[in-house]
């Protein structure tokens, strides 16, 4: 039985396990159920379409469209390392998208021949270098973290990539050779800014479709109550979101979640040096559909059925290999989150001890963020004791790591090198929060 097979089986074992032994009756077992399919609603209704169908759409791209010998120059296992290490521990920066989207994108350039150090940094770096983040973060958690989360997430990903080409060295130099030995493409049809520029108003698309909303917002239920919350997840039946301020018997940072009929009325409250981005978002379709234009009109006036039909394959190859993966990491983050109280995690990360920080990295690599949503979840931990190294530590491991995102990970290069980056990031952000930790408190 290969790998493969081997994975198939341990899922298919995973699910009898879980039918067979959970007790259903259990009031907390079928809250936990029904978290788990509204926040695989939420991930259907506010990420795939905005986030992943793009992305994948990108992988397929750069799949088809993408140079096997300027992938290998630039970020293979033999390029100047100064140059890829530069660029891919700062795509971030430029992305500012969420792991969802950077997965498939980290898919397509591995499949294309990208050494594993350049590819691992980019993987790492992509979601974690997310610059309204970390403005965020300086803002709302303190200006020490902000810059600790930039500093660390740069440095970081050049770390983990040098780490893995290393471990790897021999693998990475055999998928080369296997690379340099497939029969070479067709030349390109089209000229090097006609290619740069279709796939800039691909990536464009993306970041505009993916924007989040640096708001809070400001709530008036039917009965008069009026509260002033950040949205950690919504649907067309329900939200739940997190008290900024304290309500009644309610402290800042209680959670609530009640149906969206209950809703008189909502709306942003911005401060005053994010109301660009707060425009940006609430304006985003406009600059998302003129991209998409241009992107239909590059399609239509550069590329031959033939293309489009290569480019269609490889997308419909990454989407059913990577979807179904996010959608099933998705459903088990909801129903493991549910059994967890929040007070239950705080008083496993409090203070800033070796188990603390471990904790908050396991924690921070196991569960799945949407973008900022991590923000005020780590002010109420810090509310209820969650020390400052371990928010670090948290923040470090979590935006490139998620049950999703590992499922994926795994499928793209396999158990081994899924095992050395998880491990990688989880105890470096360990060590990293427990110095931080000393210094900061």
């Amino acid at each position: 039985m290969n790998k493969r097979e081997l994975g198939v089986f341990a899922a298919l074992a995973a699910v009898f396990l879980l039918a067979y032994f959970l007790n259903f009756t259990d009031s907390k077992i079928q809250n936990a159920v029904m978290e788990a399919f509204f926040m695989l609603q939420w991930y259907a209704q506010y990420h795939t379409l905005a986030c992943v169908v793009p992305a994948m759409f990108i992988a397929g791209a750069i799949a088809v469209f993408f140079s096997k010998e300027a992938v290998l120059r630039h970020l293979g296992p033999k390029a100047n390392k100064i140059e890829a290490y530069g660029v891919a521990s700062t795509s971030g920066t430029v992305l500012a998208v969420c792991s969802c989207s950077v997965l498939p994108m980290f898919a397509g350039v591995y499949r294309v021949g990208a050494g594993l150090g350049p590819a691992s940094a980019f993987l790492y770096s992509g979601p974690a270098i997310n610059v309204m983040a970390i403005f965020l973060t300086a803002r709302v958690l303190g200006f020490d973290l902000g810059v600790a989360r930039i500093i660390g997430s740069i440095v970081f990903a050049v770390i983990i990539g040098l780490v893995m080409a290393a471990i790897f060295r021999r693998d990475d130099e055999e998928r080369t050779a296997a690379v340099m030995a497939m029969p070479d493409p067709p030349p390109a049809k089209r000229s090097l800014w006609q290619t740069a520029l279709f796939f800039i108003a691909m990536i464009t698309f993306l970041v505009f479709s993916d924007w989040a909303n640096p708001s809070q917002t400001i709530i008036e239920k039917s009965d008069g109550t009026v509260m002033k919350v950040s949205v950690l997840q919504k649907t067309d039946e329900t939200y739940r979101v997190q008290l900024n301020e304290p309500l009644g018997d309610l402290n800042k940072g209680a959670k609530l979640t009640f149906p969206t009929s209950e809703i008189a009325s909502e709306k942003d409250w911005t401060p005053e040096n994010y109301r660009w981005a707060a425009w940006v978002f609430h304006h985003r379709w406009y600059f998302a559909g003129a991209c998409f234009l241009a992107v239909l009109a590059m399609v239509w006036a550069w590329f031959d059925r033939q293309e489009l039909g290569e480019w269609m394959d490889q997308t419909w190859s990454f989407s059913k290999s990577i979807i179904p993966l996010l959608f099933g990491g998705v459903l088990v983050t909801g129903f493991v989150g549910a059994l967890i109280p929040e007070e239950l995690v705080a008083s496993w990360v409090g203070g800033d001890s070796l188990r603390a920080n471990l904790v908050a990295s396991v924690i921070g690599g196991m569960w799945y963020f949407a973008t900022l949503t991590e923000i005020p979840i780590l002010e109420a931990l810090l509310g209820l004791g969650m020390g400052r190294g371990p928010a670090l530590a948290l923040l470090l491991a979590g935006p490139a790591l998620s049950l999703p995102s590992i499922a994926v990970i795994y499928s793209v290069i396999g158990f081994k090198k899924t095992a050395a980056f998880v491990f990688l990031c989880i105890i470096m952000s360990t060590i990293v929060g427990m110095v931080f930790g000393w210094f900061f408190v």
